[in-house]
């Protein structure tokens, strides 16, 4: 079990389950509607609680009504919000729609609040955790704290949720333990395979473990060795509700490395965990279902 500190955004989602997803236009009525905290960090983060660890976040949180459910909703789940700054503005909302029949997921997003600072990251007690975690965003300011962490602690281990092309996202890469990137990263930077984008990067991040999602295909890894890992994806009955499977996957992935499981047995209960998630809805009981196969 460790102790680990995401660092990233958190959101409100407002999650809409249609029967199929409406044409341009056509109104429609939902089948059901839920609200949730959501944001890649802090879904990792809900999904590395229920499997042991103890997880904390650190991010900015609105001090408007949906703000306060975002932090009581993640007490809730065990994690820790202490490292938050509390911000005047609006809570940053995801407008979901969900199809039943396909179990994929729209999303319109809007956000004005501010980013999670490097001062507001300098004040946290960095030697209290055994990991940290964080999205690649915000560039400039990561890049303050990842810096900061190099000099400070160099043997605090971290790993960067590489997930949309952003300008200067890879500077990001020097330093980290583990780099995890989307299909859609990859795909943006002209690669049709997982392989081929592992295997450019490697001789530029030796030491550092790379891992890449890649969908229907399972996910791929190349740790120091050199040497290309697969997992085949795992595949639910029905496919129910795959909004946060990128980030189940990143939880799974850092859980069993945490335990000490070799690559290849990473990659392949990080897809089963995916995969299950897909086909459910919500993250509910996910870390007791990993716990089971273990």
């Amino acid at each position: 079990m460790a102790k680990i500190l995401g660092i990233g955004t958190a959101t409100l989602d407002i999650i809409n389950t249609v029967e199929y997803y409406p044409t341009e236009d056509e109104e429609r009525r939902a089948l059901s509607q839920r609200r949730s905290v959501g944001g890649n960090c802090p879904n990792t983060l809900t999904v590395l609680q229920q499997l042991g660890h103890k997880c904390a976040f650190a991010g900015i949180v609105a001090d408007d009504p949906d703000g306060q459910f975002i932090a009581q909703q993640l007490k809730l789940e065990g994690i820790k919000v202490n490292n938050c700054r509390v911000a005047k503005g609006k809570t940053p909302t995801s407008y979901i729609t969900l199809s039943r029949a396909t179990g994929t997921r729209t999303i319109v997003h809007y956000r004005t609040l501010p980013e999670f600072s490097f001062a507001d990251f300098a004040k946290i007690k960095l030697s209290a955790f055994d990991w940290l975690h964080f999205e690649g965003r915000n560039i400039t300011e990561t890049l303050r704290m990842l810096t900061f962490v190099r000099e400070k602690l160099p043997s605090l281990p971290w790993s960067v949720e590489i997930e949309k092309p952003r300008a200067n996202i890879e500077n990001l890469f020097e330093g980290a333990t583990i780099l995890l990137f989307s299909r859609h990263y990859a795909a943006y930077h002209g690669y049709a395979e997982a392989q081929t984008f592992l295997q450019e990067l490697h001789s530029s991040l030796p030491h550092t473990e790379k891992v890449c999602a890649w969908g229907k295909e399972g996910a791929y890894a190349l740790g120091d060795g050199g040497e290309i890992k697969h997992a085949p994806a795992f595949f639910p009955p029905q496919v129910v509700d795959t909004l946060g499977a990128g980030d189940t996957f990143n939880a799974g992935f850092l859980d069993a490395r945490l335990r000490n499981h070799s690559l290849s047995e990473s990659l392949a209960l990080a897809c089963q965990l995916a995969g299950r998630k897909c086909g459910q809805q919500g993250f509910k009981d996910l870390g007791n279902q990993q716990q089971s196969i273990r």
